[in-house]
Formats: structure tokens, sequence, C-alpha cells
């Protein structure tokens, strides 16, 4: 069966508008692009951001040069982190080009070393790390850029639980380890110490769905949403772990229920094709 591509679509209409994007989403990058990101063993922090000015604009570029030089003569703590304030908000609003603001987000909490900083900076790449449309390379290079901020807030905090899933998460889909048990186990430890955590439920869901263990991700989205009903992510991975497995029926439901809970209109009108397709 042809794996369904909805949760591309859904997931990139749906999460700006709920708790995973704080900026906008990257400009989809051209065909080229991608190929190059997924055909790359390693990237570099500088290829990314220097692969990104390329897209720019004569004037956005002077514009960028301008804020990168108070980066540069910046002489205290503080001054510099302005500075990444500023670079951080040019790629955001006027660049929007996720990745070297992923990329100077983490810099900004390296420098200012918080738990609250490492653990924003982590959460984001986290986030992007699991969508299901990037480029392997590009996972790999957010896995490891989260797995150094991770391991930074464990040491301020080591009983954060969101932390350690978050860790657990770089290994489970950044393939920056042989041995995916090394992820699982780190996300099990918290899970199997409270069932109810439902961030921990979720990854280890869809790593088994990552994984084609389609009947373990089912159950996982299902405990997810009996806690959280209005789990949106969960529903939707649900409804395709189900047209994967030729559910069709079960899979046209929790389409259906996705569709009455959505507001934004790209996202019911992509449903409402999906269910229609699945009723031929």
């Amino acid at each position: 069966m042809k794996k369904p591509q909805i949760i591309v679509v859904f997931v990139g209409l749906l999460l700006i508008s709920i708790l995973y994007f704080l900026v906008p989403k990257s400009k989809k990058p051209d065909p080229s692009a991608s190929s190059q990101l997924a055909a790359n063993e390693e990237l570099s922090s500088k290829s990314i951001v220097d692969g990104a000015k390329l897209n720019l604009n004569a004037d956005q570029k002077i514009i960028l040069l301008s804020i990168e030089n108070q980066l540069v003569t910046s002489k205290t703590v503080s001054d510099s982190l302005k500075a990444y304030k500023n670079i951080i908000q040019y790629w955001a609003d006027s660049a929007q080009r996720i990745e070297p603001y992923l990329y100077y987000t983490y810099s900004a909490a390296l420098l200012e070393n918080t738990e609250k900083s490492l653990t924003f900076a982590a959460q984001l790449l986290v986030n992007n790390l699991t969508t299901p449309d990037a480029p392997p390379a590009l996972q790999k290079w957010m896995a490891l850029n989260a797995k150094v901020l991770l391991e930074k807030a464990l040491v301020i905090n080591p009983i954060n639980d969101t932390s350690k899933i978050n860790l657990g998460a770089c290994y489970l889909f950044g393939n920056i380890s042989d041995n995916p048990m090394e992820g699982i186990l780190k996300v099990k430890e918290v899970v199997d110490k409270n069932p109810q955590n439902t961030y921990g439920q979720l990854i280890l869901a869809l790593g088994g769905k990552k994984s084609g263990q389609y009947e373990k991700a089912i159950e996982r989205f299902l405990i997810i949403i009996g806690l959280e009903p209005n789990n949106i992510e969960a529903m939707v991975n649900l409804a395709e772990c189900y047209e994967l497995t030729n559910q069709k029926n079960s899979a046209i439901d929790w389409y259906t229920k996705v569709r009455e809970k959505v507001n934004i209109p790209a996202a019911k009108e992509a449903v409402t094709k999906r269910i229609q397709e699945l009723k031929k």
C-alpha cells in the first residue's frame, strides 16, 4: 500500500497554529537543495547558514550583515545575547528560514547556559527533528545540536523528565546511534515511571510508527487520546497508522474526528480529501 502523505501536509499546516513552531515555518526549499541535504552524510552549521543566505536578495543580505556585525563587535555576554536576539528575530520574521533560526537559538542558549534557555532551544530542535519530511542529514544535525543542549540542561537539572524524553528522541529520530534502543530506553525510563506522561508516550508512538511497528504505535496513540481527547497530532498519526495497516474504516473514523476539531481551512480541506480517497 502506498504510504499516505497527509501527515506531511497536515502537520505542516497544523503545528504552526498550536505549540510546536514559535516562528514561521521554513520556506519550502527547492528540490535540488533538498536532494543535497539528503545526500550529505554530515552537515555543518556553517553550511546550513551559508545555504540559507544564498536565498536572500541583495537588500536582505545588507541588513543581515549589519546585524551580524553587532554580534562580532559585542564585548560582553549581555551585548552578545542582544545581538543574538536580533539575528534570531531576523531569520524568523524577515527571512523566514527555520534552519538558521534554530542554529542561532542554539548558539544563544549555549552562551546563556540556563536550564530555561537550553531546554527551549532543544525543544525547538526536537519538534522539527520529528517532522516526517525533514531530510536525514538535517535531522542528524538537529539531533546532535539538541543532544548538546539537553546534556547541559540535565547537568543543571538531572530530574527533568522532558529533557530525558527529548534526549531519547534525538537517538530515535536523529540517526546519531546504530542502536535505536538507546533512545527508546531513555524515554521508557520516564514513561514506565509515569504512564500518563503523554509527551513520552507520543515520542514512543512516533518512534514505533517510524520503524513500521504500527500496532504498537496505535496502542500508544490511543493511550494519549484517552488522556488528552483533543490531541490533534496523536489523532492524525493514529488515523494514518490505521491507514497503513489497511484498516480503512478506522482510518476514516479518525480522520473524520480530526476534521471536526480543526479550524484551519487548508488542514480541514486536506483531511476531507483524504477521507474521500479512502472511501473510493
